[in-house]
């Protein structure tokens, strides 16, 4: 029982440790909050919010941020997980109300984390197999999240400042000795802590581990006195005094016996530690970069896992929502099709031929989408700022973008006026040098520099401008 109590214990279990890891997600989770908000409030903006449109790449920057952090949290969450694990199972379960805030704040973090990071997974594959809208799920658990985060460090917050202040005074990194027990329990050993996570279990199975701890105790006594028998190599040696030392110098096997094996078990600490966080390392990095390629050109290649691949679909661009999803096919390719601009009661519609009639514009941007791929392409249309000084529309008027779809949640989009006046916002009609295609939003689409794909509104109908 003491070999397996052993064989399950692990050095990595320690505040130290727990920090490391703990920094690393805590700024992954971050990350995700802070750019899934900026995310959000560009398709739900309040009112009077204006949004960058410069650099061009920077919704692909943000998102593809946002999403390379939701990757990264798997393995550091499941290797903090790993590190607390035995903290998860102390007894009694709840030792005061600060124990009980400690306790209650992790366990709504790792909850709210897991189910967090797995439904923003599923949703780059666009699988959604639960009743629950996903976009204000993963924005209320994004405020859950962060806010038990915050009471958790700030409920740890002395034991991460004494790992810190140890680390800074010595710069040693030896954390044997530094156990949430020095923090919880005085009386608790660096070995009790290091198997259970903090003090040790009371009760029956208190006594039944300490019965079991003595064993090697036992062992030890045997040993020595078997090395002080008859058959000693040298029983005529001067005994030891409570020093160890008796009127000779510390050294031989009667220095302290002991001694080579606790300086095995550090230096097998110190690898297993040093094992772990490489572990760690070589896992975060792997999934990152086996996903980033759909955002990241330069790992184009190394997309393994990621859903979308750049270069792939029509027209050399990745395609989510197809016409057929959108049952627009019969409106789109109708020959009667018409793009309507209406400001203040005045509307002008345009055929086709009537926008390729008017001064076209070519610029490079990309799709961003929200579920993390992006894709560079050339777009030629007529700049939307122009059609909307065709029906006279205030320069401070954000427009209502309506597209052929007859339902879904973004069948109907808002453009603020940073958007509808930038010399890059454009009425597109071919992409890469070609008319564009059905499922790429033909006969017209929306194509703005920093805005999410969902709000490149495909298929366009009409383009109203709103009050000011």
């Amino acid at each position: 029982m003491y070999e397996a109590q052993r064989a399950l214990a692990s050095p990595v279990r320690n505040p130290r440790m727990a920090t490391v890891i703990g920094r690393l997600l805590g700024l992954a989770f971050v990350l995700c909050f802070g750019t899934g908000l900026y995310s959000h409030f560009l398709q739900e903006p309040l009112p009077g919010m204006h949004f960058a449109t410069r650099p061009e790449l920077l919704y692909q920057f943000t998102q593809g941020t946002h999403i390379v952090a939701g990757i990264a949290c798997f393995p550091l969450l499941l290797a903090k997980l790993y590190i607390v694990f035995p903290d998860l199972f102390q007894q009694p379960p709840v030792k005061s109300f600060l124990n009980f805030l400690e306790r209650a704040s992790i366990a709504l973090f790792v909850g709210a984390s897991l189910v967090q990071i797995t439904i923003g997974l599923l949703n780059t594959y666009q699988w959604y197999p639960w009743p629950f809208p996903f976009r204000e799920t993963h924005f209320a658990l994004g405020w859950v999240l962060i806010g038990s985060l915050a009471l958790h460090i700030g409920i740890k917050l002395p034991i991460i400042a004494r790992v810190w202040r140890k680390n800074a005074d010595d710069g040693s990194g030896d954390d044997d000795h530094l156990t949430d027990a020095v923090a919880h329990d005085r009386a608790a050993t660096p070995e009790a802590v290091r198997l259970f996570g903090s003090s040790r279990p009371t009760g029956v199975t208190g006594r039944l581990l300490a019965w079991i701890d003595a064993t090697p105790a036992l062992r030890v006594e045997r040993s020595r006195s078997s090395a002080s028998g008859p058959d000693a190599p040298d029983s005529g040696a001067a005994p030891q005094t409570a020093a160890g030392t008796g009127s000779g110098p510390a050294s031989g096997p009667t220095a302290d016996p002991a001694a080579p094996a606790r300086n095995s078990a550090a230096a097998r600490n110190r690898l297993s530690r040093r094992g772990f966080l490489t572990t760690v390392g070589v896992s975060v990095g792997t999934v990152v970069v086996l996903t980033a390629g759909q955002t990241v050109a330069p790992l184009d290649s190394l997309n393994a896992f990621a859903p979308r691949k750049k270069g792939v679909g029509q027209q050399g661009v990745p395609v989510n929502r197809t016409s057929k999803q959108a049952d627009v096919a019969a409106d789109a390719l109708a020959a009667g099709w018409v793009l309507t601009v209406a400001h203040a009661g005045v509307e002008r519609s345009f055929s086709r031929a009537e926008l390729l009639a008017l001064p076209q514009t070519e610029v490079e941007l990309p799709i961003a989408c929200v579920e993390g791929w992006s894709q560079l392409a050339r777009w030629r249309g007529v700049r939307l700022r122009d059609l909307a000084d065709l029906v006279s529309a205030d320069a401070e008027a954000s427009f209502r973008l309506t597209s052929l779809e007859k339902k879904g949640g973004y069948r109907q989009t808002t453009m603020g006026s940073e958007y509808v006046r930038d010399p890059l916002t454009l009425v597109a009609l071919e992409l890469n040098g070609e008319t564009l295609d059905l499922e790429h939003g033909y006969p017209a689409r929306m194509i703005a520099p920093g805005r999410p794909g969902v709000l490149q509104t495909k298929w366009l109908s009409r383009i109203e401008a709103m009050d000011v």
